[in-house]
């Protein structure tokens, strides 16, 4: 039995006990070595082992004692020699070397190293002569370099060390020389130099200048081809295996001749094979046994053909088959070395063991040496050494013997990622001796076995053919032989392949647009992909309008070198994935070129150019255009389009015109810029081909005809001179036709016509060359004149109150004296319920010949007044007789107004105002009111009908501090009219839990909401407002959904910040604190902290009125009754005492007693302020008796119920919005200054300062 050991193995990585190893050869120098004479001589040689290998050498067969040698040095640890020749004649190293690593168990030795010294010998003394040929000649110029080591490079230059120019006539050869395959004149020169290149010493030796001179006074003439070299009909080649086999054939002739290559029997090697010295070298690299055979080069001219046949044979230095390996052997086992070696000749194969031929006792077979029941310390190197006539093979193998315990040389717990679907390869890597035994386990659990989807490889790799997620987990490898047992764990993770999702797409992008790529990607969550992109397979340029994101590349501004293939990698530690797509730059066309004009005659010519460039666009069509430059300098026009594959385009002229072309082409993108203008093209004048369009006979006043025309433009006069020949007559009459010729106008004006009256019409053009053809006929008329007659029998059919049908008698033709237009209605209307009558003048116009017509949109309860025109283009005819008509009763419009005054705690007060139409006679009014809750729900509705003159009501049992809707309309016997509608709030309740609400009405709406949810619009509706004695009540609408809402405000004309309260969840707030008498602004303001608008009522204006001075009743007071008490005493005393006077006769005038005692009732006011007397008020904005009173929103009144009217002053009395009164002392002060008062009787204080409370 025998067991053969593959050391596969790096013993380096052994970390336990060393294993002894026999030495390996690792590095060698090659085994010809040509030297620099300038430089040292390194001569390599490596080699491994346990222990670590000694090294000795042999120069020239006998042993080398380096150490002897000063100039010599072997590296420390290593057999490479380092010969330093400086100063020493570096000949005396040359020769053969071999080195030879040794340790314990074995001795490996080197191949056999041929040192020599390069050399660059000069060029030998000689002279040239010069040389005289006649043209047609051939020649050749021998080089004949010095032989040198290695062979020299051969090139031929000039005395300015310019390489001459070479071609299929003039040509070097192989070997160096120059060949002529016939000279000319022109070789006719005294410096042909041939130069050798000596590559080693980086030398060059030049060889002496040839003069050659070509004489022509008798050329050679032409022949056949003949070779110059090879020379005769066949010649022989051999080439060793793997080498390159260069054949070259060069012939002579006159013309030169081309050369071609076959091979007989078979074909050229394409793959290998290729062409230099413009074909006359053929060169096959790597030959092996099947290039052998017969190459046939021919040569050919006009005059015929040579033949040459190579004769190639291919020989083989030894080649390796099968080289000899290194065996681990345990003791008893038996082992084979094989060297299998080829060559032609066939090699000669020796063995030899630690560098010694082999002994008798090894069984040698010829290329194999049988190791039978090895016992231990038998390790040894063995070499194989096989040759022949052209080189050696020499191999060293080791043969190992140990006894060792398994060893695992993969890391332990090593982690193998891979991704699913791919294989998986785990590895055990073993040593042992004898070789271990290799078993997996999984899990710590499961027995791997072979067979699908597991293979176990010879090495210990365990393979999984197609991962998946499910073979994830650990993986236990364990391997024994007869001296131990050891174990690995490993671990395999089965990711998600990485795929591109969303790839890549094909893209057309205009030059200065952006490029956008995607490149979407899905991958296993514990691999981060990265992503590169590339164009063209290389890097994407260094430009900052390359994007790369993490999905996608965007290239902005693209121009044409953007053009090209973008492809996107995604990678992973593990995989990719890929995707490309192309990118193409379409832009505008370029400008056609090259434009030609063919085929010239005196209506047509041809038009020839050249595309320009499409910019990955295909041309759609060309458009020609064309410049007048005799008519239209500058002006270029469109003349006609070409298909976009077209390049020529026959073009139809006209005469005298002074053409120009030029050429635009389209694409998808645009039109290009226009080529150059073509050369100008003229064509002569004839007489005109057509005549005036668009000819018309009109009549501007009675009387005439004006005959106008579109003339021609300068393009189709055809000719100078052109004139217009205009012709008339009447029609239907017997008459010739009258005729006048005009230039340079585009009408012409008869006279003397009869009024509205056909003429038939003719425009001829004229010019220098001749008439147009002859023209068509165009009926026309002469001038209008006013409708003589009005239209007849009127009558007029009233439909209802807003529409009435007219019919009428037409006129006759000959009455209307022109072309009817139509007739026109005029109808003017007298309102019946107006104080003033007012006449509203309306006018219908009914178009053609017409009898009848409606009129639509009149006003119910209406006279009318109408007549009738007949119309023209002059205008209009005289009136028809007048016609009235009446329209019956309508339903009338909404009132006029609708005012919510008086707010109470439970009432209401309505006023409202006459429709401003009644269409009618008015019979009532009807009023819906319903309630309105918080959330915008309507309650029950109730209605009451009114008399026609009646105009305000109190509702009373409301709800406080509710807001209602009133629906007003008004009615005649017709029925309802529209409706105007109003909010308002009762008053507040003053209750502390019930904060007080605005009591003043809200808003006016022709249309009231009868749905929950107010319409989408803005957040806010209308804002109102009501004042307290320190602060002021505000309420809205509000339809937004922000969480958040304030009420801000600020002074007038202050420039302090606006405060702001928060009032969430509710429509209205109370805003305290306020300082009297002085005015606000104040805005309702809606914010949400995940919407950025804010939403804002409009700003309004709240005046905080002065609060006036508290007042107590005095008549209570303590001290204000001892304070009476002592004035009544002191009065009491002054009356005794004046009785007493009295008493004693005295006497005091009568004036002074009427000054005393004047009538109370004309005691004027005070004529300062008008007020009534010392009670009165003088501050002009604080509250009247009778007003509304802001604390709580309620109307108190005192217990005598007076009232400003009650005194002649409150007539005209008026409510502000928020029903506060506003009536002044103004208009009747001097009046009630003259009348006095009802009564003399002065209001008490008392009840003066209730009005305030």
């Amino acid at each position: 039995m025998f067991t053969f050991h593959c050391m596969c193995l790096n013993y380096a990585s052994i970390h336990v006990s060393p294993v002894p190893q026999p030495p390996t050869i690792t590095l060698q120098s090659p085994k010809d070595y040509i030297f620099d004479p300038r430089e040292n001589i390194v001569i390599h040689c490596e080699a491994k082992g346990k222990p670590h290998p000694s090294f000795s050498w042999t120069r020239n067969g006998t042993h080398f004692d380096v150490e002897k040698d000063s100039k010599v040095l072997m590296k420390p640890g290593s057999g490479t020699l380092v010969i330093d020749i400086s100063g020493e004649k570096a000949e005396a190293y040359e020769g053969t070397y071999q080195c030879t690593a040794h340790n314990e168990h074995g001795t490996a030795v080197s191949n056999s190293i041929f040192i020599r010294q390069s050399r660059s010998p000069l060029w030998s003394k000689e002279r040239n002569e010069a040389i005289v040929v006649q043209m047609g000649v051939s020649l050749v110029l021998q080089c004949r370099p010095p032989a040198g080591l290695p062979p020299p490079v051969i090139f031929w230059m000039d005395n300015n060390f310019q390489r001459l120019p070479l071609d299929k006539r003039v040509s070097q050869a192989l070997n160096g020389d120059l060949y002529f395959s016939n000279v000319l004149p022109e070789d006719t020169r005294n410096d042909y130099i041939c130069y050798a290149r000596f590559p080693h010493t980086q030398t060059i030796q030049q060889k002496q200048p040839i003069s050659v001179t070509v004489l022509d006074n008798s050329p050679d003439g032409e022949r056949r081809p003949g070779f110059m070299t090879p020379l005769g009909i066949t010649s022989t080649k051999m080439v060793l295996r793997g080498e390159t086999l260069e054949l070259e054939c060069i012939a002579d002739g006159l013309p030169t001749p081309e050369i071609s290559w076959q091979k007989d029997g078979g074909e050229l090697p394409s793959s290998r094979m290729s062409f230099y010295n413009f074909k006359k070298t053929l060169k096959v690299s790597d030959v092996n046994e099947a290039d052998a055979g017969d190459y046939r080069c021919t040569a050919t001219n006009k005059l015929g053909t040579a033949q040459h046949i190579i004769k190639v044979s291919v020989k083989a230095a030894p080649f390796w088959v099968s080289a000899p390996r290194n065996l681990i052997l345990a003791p008893n086992e038996t082992g084979i070395l094989t060297c299998r070696v080829n060559g032609e000749p066939k090699p000669k194969i020796s063995w030899f063991v630690n560098g010694v031929p082999i002994e008798s006792n090894r069984k040698v077979d010829g290329d194999t040496v049988i190791l039978s029941y090895v016992q231990t310390g038998s390790s040894a190197v063995y070499q194989c050494n096989a040759s022949n006539e052209f080189g050696y093979l020499l191999a060293n193998a080791f043969v190992n013997v140990l006894a060792e315990a398994p060893r695992v040389l993969t890391p332990p717990n090593r982690v193998y990622q891979v991704i699913a679907n791919n294989p998986a390869l785990l590895h055990c890597a073993s040593f042992g001796s004898p070789i271990p035994t290799i078993t997996w386990f999984k899990d710590s659990q499961t027995s791997v076995k072979n067979g699908d989807p597991y293979v176990i490889h010879e090495n210990g790799t365990l393979e999984i053919h197609v991962a998946q997620p499910l073979h994830s987990g650990k993986y236990t490898c364990i391997a024994s032989n007869n001296l131990g047992i050891k174990e690995n764990h490993v671990y395999l993770e089965v990711k998600e392949p990485t795929r591109i999702l969303k790839q890549p797409e094909y893209k057309d992008v205009h030059r200065g647009m952006s490029a956008v790529f995607e490149c979407k990607v899905k991958h296993d969550p514990s691999l981060i992909p990265t992503v590169i992109w590339l164009k063209d397979n290389g890097e994407l340029p260094d430009d900052e309008r390359f994007d790369v994101d993490v999905d996608s590349l965007t290239i902005r501004d693209v121009t044409d070198e953007d053009e090209g293939t973008y492809t996107c990698i995604q990678n992973t530690t593990l995989d990719q994935d890929s995707a490309s797509a192309m990118l193409t730059v379409v832009g505008n066309p370029d400008p056609p070129t090259d434009l030609e004009l063919t085929d010239q005659t005196e209506r047509s010519v041809q038009l020839t150019w050249t595309p320009g460039d499409e910019h990955n666009s295909p041309t759609q069509k060309f458009l020609i255009q064309y410049e007048d430059l005799l008519h239209q300098p500058g002006v270029w026009v469109n003349l006609t389009d070409a298909p976009g594959t077209s390049t020529t385009v026959q073009l139809k002229l006209s005469p005298y015109v002074y053409y120009s072309f030029r050429v635009l082409a389209l694409n998808g993108v645009g039109y290009s810029q226009p080529s150059q203008p073509s050369s100008q093209y003229r064509t002569n004048p004839s007489a005109p081909d057509e005549n005036p369009s668009d000819v018309q006979g009109v009549g501007t006043k009675p009387g005439n005809l004006v005959i106008s025309w579109t003339p021609l433009t300068g393009f189709l006069a055809n000719g100078p001179g052109l004139e217009y020949k205009v012709q008339w007559r009447q029609k239907d009459v017997d008459e010739d036709w009258s005729s006048e010729t005009v230039a340079n106008v585009s009408q012409f004006v008869v006279s003397g016509t009869p009024t509205y009256v056909p003429y038939e019409i003719k425009v001829q053009a004229l010019n220098d060359y001749g008439s147009g053809p002859e023209p068509e006929v165009v009926i026309g008329y002469s001038g209008e004149d006013l409708p003589l007659s009005a239209p007849d029998s009127v009558q007029v059919m009233v439909h209802n109150s807003t529409l009435a049908e007219v019919h009428w008698e037409p006129v006759s033709f000959q009455s209307v004296r022109g072309k009817l237009q139509g007739y026109k209605v005029l109808f003017d209307k007298w309102l019946f319920l107006q104080h003033d009558t007012e006449q509203q003048e309306q006018v219908l116009t009914f178009s053609g010949n017409r009898s009848e017509g409606r009129l639509p949109g009149l006003q119910p309860y209406s006279l009318y007044n109408l007549t009738i025109r007949v119309l023209n283009i002059k205008g209009e005819g005289p009136p028809s007789p007048s016609k009235t008509f009446e329209t019956p009763e309508g339903v009338p419009g909404p009132p006029s107004f609708l005012n919510v005054v008086n707010p109470g705690l439970d009432s209401l007060t309505l006023e409202w105002g006459p429709p401003m139409n009644n269409n009618g006679r008015l019979t009532g009014y009807t009023l819906k009111y319903q309630p309105v809750n918080n959330t915008n729900e309507l309650g029950p509705v109730k209605v009451i009908n009114f008399l026609a003159n009646e105009t305000t009501i109190t509702l009373g049992n409301l709800n406080s501090s509710m807001l209602y809707k009133f629906y007003m309309s008004a009615k005649t016997i017709k029925g309802s009219g529209p409706i105007i509608t109003e909010e308002a709030f009762t008053a507040m309740d003053t209750s502390p839990t019930e904060p007080p609400h605005p009591t003043s009405p809200i808003t006016q709406s022709p249309h009231p909401p009868f749905h929950k949810v107010p319409p989408v619009g803005p957040a806010f509706g209308k804002v109102n407002t009501s004042t307290l004695e320190d602060g002021a009540v505000i309420s809205w609408d509000y339809f937004g959904h922000h969480k958040n809402v304030y009420v801000e405000y600020v002074v007038e004309n202050s420039k302090e910040d606006w405060k702001r309260e928060l009032v969430n969840g509710s429509h209205w707030h109370m805003i305290k604190g306020l300082k009297p008498g002085t005015s606000y602004k104040v805005r309702v303001v809606a914010r949400d902290p995940a919407d950025p608008t804010v939403h804002s009522t409009d700003e309004v204006l709240v005046a905080v009125p002065a609060v006036p001075s508290r007042q107590v009743d005095i008549a209570t007071q303590g001290w204000f009754i001892g304070l009476m008490c002592a004035i009544a005493l002191l009065i009491l005393v002054l009356l005794i005492v004046c009785f007493i006077k009295r008493n004693k006769g005295g006497k005091y005038p009568v004036k002074e007693k009427e000054d005393a005692h004047q009538d109370p009732e004309i005691q004027p006011m005070k004529e300062d302020d008008g007020t009534f007397g010392e009670y009165s008020d003088t501050e002009d904005h604080k509250p009247l008796k009778g007003s509304r009173t802001p604390s709580n929103g309620t109307v108190r009144r005192d217990e005598s119920d007076d009232s400003l009217v009650d005194y002649g002053e409150g007539g005209d009395g008026q409510f502000n919005e928020d029903g506060s009164f506003i009536g002044q002392y103004s208009g009747k002060k001097e009046k009630d200054t003259h009348e006095g008062n009802e009564s003399s009787e002065a209001p008490s204080p008392v009840n003066a300062m209730n009005s305030f409370v």
